[in-house]
């Protein structure tokens, strides 16, 4: 019976994948092997603690410009169908006034309708020369604006929904400066996976080279306050015929492609508006 015994016995090793008597040797050295090279890393390190230089600055500070202390603000409106006429003739009667006052440190850079995107939304962004400070002095003063406040009451019985972002400038891009019409605008959007902005800024600021010689780079910001891990890229286009035009003509130059490739996988979610700037807006 032992022998028979044995030959179930090693057809029931066969079955089961179990190795060999003579392979016990080899498999032993195998899994010493991939024990070593694959958990030294994790399980003998673990023992010590390892040490990390420590980041001397910001994303903020290594991304944006040092020469200026612009911030910016973009406001999302989203109106009700009904309203939006009577909306933009709302803004523009009182939204200039502010961008005219001195004593205001507040500037309008640019508004907008989408066109293409979500529908029945206005698109404000704002710029405070002076950062923070120049931010808070202005909200202090609006709070005594009598007309502004009348205009915020009789704005909210017109939207639907509204969000904003604080943001700045990337260092590499143009300052967004008034420029003559008429002009499509593209604000693309990026949200970012946690930890990629820095890659996301050196990518860019070697790829933005290739889309600068039709002036259709406006400005790029990334947040800092609201949602986080965005960027903003605006870019302007005196039709959608040329905006295909100019795009296809950045995948003829050397280089371009690379950037898509290193930057694609850094994006959790991207949208595009088309949007068309309003009577008052400095871009036009």
């Amino acid at each position: 019976m032992a022998p028979r015994l044995s030959s179930i016995s090693a057809a029931a090793r066969r079955l089961l994948g179990a190795p060999r008597p003579g392979a016990r040797h080899t498999a032993a050295v195998a899994a010493a092997r991939f024990y070593s090279k694959d958990n030294e890393g994790s399980w003998f390190r673990s023992l010590f603690v390892h040490k990390v230089d420590p980041r001397k600055d910001a994303h903020s500070t290594l991304l944006s410009k040092k020469e200026t202390s612009n911030l910016y603000k973009i406001q999302f409106h989203n109106v009700k169908p009904e309203c939006l006429d009577a909306y933009n003739s709302l803004t523009e009667a009182v939204l200039p006034k502010l961008h005219l006052d001195e004593d205001y440190p507040c500037s309008l850079v640019g508004n907008w309708n989408t066109w293409y995107g979500e529908q029945d939304q206005a698109v404000h962004l704002w710029r405070f020369s002076g950062g923070y400070p120049a931010l808070m002095d202005c909200m202090n003063k609006l709070k005594n604006n009598k007309e502004y406040l009348e205009f915020r009451k009789e704005r909210s019985q017109m939207l639907l929904s509204r969000r904003n972002q604080m943001l700045l400038e990337f260092s590499f891009w143009n300052e967004p400066q008034p420029r003559a019409g008429p002009n499509i605008y593209e604000l693309r959007t990026y949200k970012l996976k946690p930890g990629t902005m820095i890659e996301w800024g050196n990518n860019w600021a070697r790829a933005i080279k290739y889309r600068q010689e039709n002036q259709e780079a406006v400005g790029g910001f990334f947040s800092q306050i609201g949602e986080l891990y965005v960027v903003h890229h605006l870019w302007a286009y005196k039709d959608l015929q040329s905006r295909e035009e100019t795009r296809n003509a950045a995948w003829r130059k050397r280089g371009w492609d690379e950037n898509v490739y290193y930057t694609v996988p850094l994006v959790r979610h991207m949208e595009s508006r088309i949007m068309i700037p309003l009577k008052i807006s400095p871009l036009q």
